[in-house]
C-alpha cells in the first residue's frame, strides 16, 4: 500500500480538525453523552469552518478535499466524540455526495450549495423497520401528481432525523401490484419545515448517544417535481453508490474511537500503580498496548487505501467494505482492551472508555453490518475470479 504523505494543505486541515475537536468537543463529550444532548452549536462552527463540504468542489462552495484528507478529518473529531463524527460524515458522504453526482443544476444551487456552507444539515433516509439490510424491501410510498409528489410512509434510524434541514429519502416511486424491487425507487429532497414530516421519538441508543437518531414520517407529504433526483427509479442505486464513501466515513469514525482508547489506555498504564510499580511495566500490558496499535495502524492503512483508490477513480466497493469491516472490528476489540487495562474503573462511566466502547459498537452496525460487509467483499471475489 502507498504510505500517507500529507501535503502542508492537508496537514493544515488535519491540524485544525484537530484544534477544533480538542478545544470545542473532547470536553464536552461526557456530558453531552450522559445528557444524550445534540449540539446544534457545535455542528454549526464546524460547518463554517468548511467542514460540512470537504467532498464538495469549490465551484459549489465546498473545499473540494480528497477523501484521504476527509477521512483524516473525520479521525479527528471522532477522537473527541463519535457522536458529532456521525453528523459530519453523514452529511458529507451520503446527501452531499449524492447530490454533487445526480441533482440537477437547480438542485445544487438550491440544497447543496448551502449545505457545503454548512447553513443546512443534511440527513439520509434508506433504511425502514421492515427493510435494513434488505433495503429494496423499503415500502413507503411516493405518488405522481400533476404539481408533483404525495409521500407516505416511515423511515426508520434516520441520523440527524430530528434536527436536520433537510433530508434525502428513498421512496417507492412504482405501484402496488406493479413493484419493479430495486428499479422502483425514487430519491427526493426532503426540507423538514414541510407539511407533513413528522419525526418520531428519539432512540434510546446504547452509544452515540450525543447523535439524534429517530424515525420519520411522510404524511402526505407534498413535494414539487423538482425534488425528485434524477431518474424515478435509480433512487437506490444512487444510495448504494453513495454507501461507498459513507462506508469510509464510518471507517475514519471507528479509527478516532480505537485512536482514542488507545491513547486514554496508555495514559493510564503509565499512571496507575500496582505492586509498587506502574502497570505500564508489566509485560503483559505491553503487549496488549502492543496489539492495540498494531490493529489500529493496520486499520487505518486500509482506510486511506480505500481512500487513496476512491479518489484515484478505481473501483473501491471492496475496498470500501474492507475498510468499514477491519476499522469498525478494531475499534471494537481496542475499546475493549482498554476498559480491560482500566480494569475496575473501566466499567464505571466516570472514566472516557466505558464510553469509547459503546460508541464503538454502532461502527460494526449502521451503514451496512460486518455480515454485510463480508457478503460484498465476497461478492466482489467471486465475480472476478
Amino acid at each position: 500500500m502507498a504510505a500517507v504523505l500529507l501535503t502542508e494543505e492537508q496537514q493544515q486541515i488535519v491540524q485544525l480538525a484537530r484544534e477544533f475537536a480538542a478545544e470545542h468537543i473532547a470536553p464536552h463529550a461526557a456530558r453531552w453523552d450522559a445528557e444524550k444532548h445534540f449540539d446544534r452549536e457545535v455542528i454549526a462552527r464546524l460547518g463554517q469552518l468548511g467542514f460540512l463540504g470537504m467532498l464538495v468542489p469549490e465551484a459549489y462552495d465546498g473545499l473540494g478535499l480528497d477523501t484521504v484528507t476527509y477521512a483524516l478529518a473525520v479521525e479527528e473529531i471522532a477522537a473527541a466524540d463519535a457522536s458529532i463524527a456521525v453528523s459530519v460524515a453523514v452529511h458529507n458522504s451520503l446527501p452531499a455526495a449524492l447530490l454533487l453526482r445526480h441533482g440537477s443544476e437547480a438542485q445544487r444551487e438550491r440544497w447543496l450549495k448551502p449545505m457545503a456552507r454548512g447553513e443546512l444539515l443534511a440527513a439520509f433516509a434508506l433504511s425502514e423497520a421492515d427493510a435494513g439490510s434488505d433495503a429494496a424491501s423499503l415500502r413507503s410510498q411516493a405518488v405522481r401528481t400533476a404539481e408533483g409528489w404525495v409521500l407516505n410512509g416511515t423511515k426508520a434510524w434516520v441520523s440527524n432525523g430530528g434536527t436536520a434541514d433537510v433530508v434525502l429519502a428513498m421512496v417507492r416511486t412504482d405501484r402496488e401490484g406493479e413493484r419493479l424491487g430495486a428499479h422502483g425507487i425514487g430519491c427526493f429532497i426532503v426540507p423538514t419545515n414541510a407539511a407533513g414530516y413528522v419525526v418520531g421519538r428519539a432512540e434510546d441508543k446504547m452509544g452515540l448517544r450525543a447523535s439524534n437518531t429517530t424515525a420519520v414520517h411522510f404524511e402526505d407529504l407534498r413535494l414539487p417535481a423538482g425534488h425528485l433526483v434524477g431518474d424515478a427509479g435509480s433512487g437506490l442505486q444512487y444510495a448504494l453508490e453513495a454507501l461507498d464513501g459513507g462506508r469510509l466515513g464510518v471507517a475514519a469514525q471507528a479509527c478516532g474511537i480505537a485512536r482514542a482508547a488507545l491513547e486514554h489506555a496508555t495514559r493510564y498504564a503509565a499512571e496507575r500503580r500496582q505492586f509498587g510499580r506502574a502497570i505500564a511495566e508489566f509485560e503483559g500490558l505491553q503487549f496488549k498496548l502492543a496489539d492495540m496499535a498494531t490493529r489500529l495502524a493496520a486499520a487505518r492503512a486500509l482506510l486511506h487505501e480505500a481512500a487513496r483508490r476512491r479518489d484515484a477513480g478505481e473501483p473501491a466497493t471492496q475496498w470500501a467494505a474492507m475498510a468499514k469491516l477491519c476499522a469498525s472490528e478494531t475499534a471494537m476489540w481496542v475499546a475493549t482492551q482498554a476498559v480491560q487495562v482500566f480494569g475496575g474503573y473501566g466499567f464505571m462511566r466516570d472514566y472516557p472508555v466505558e464510553r469509547l466502547m459503546r460508541d464503538a459498537k454502532a461502527t460494526e452496525i449502521y451503514e451496512g453490518t460486518s455480515e454485510i460487509q463480508r457478503l460484498v467483499i465476497a461478492r466482489h471475489l467471486l465475480t472476478s475470479t
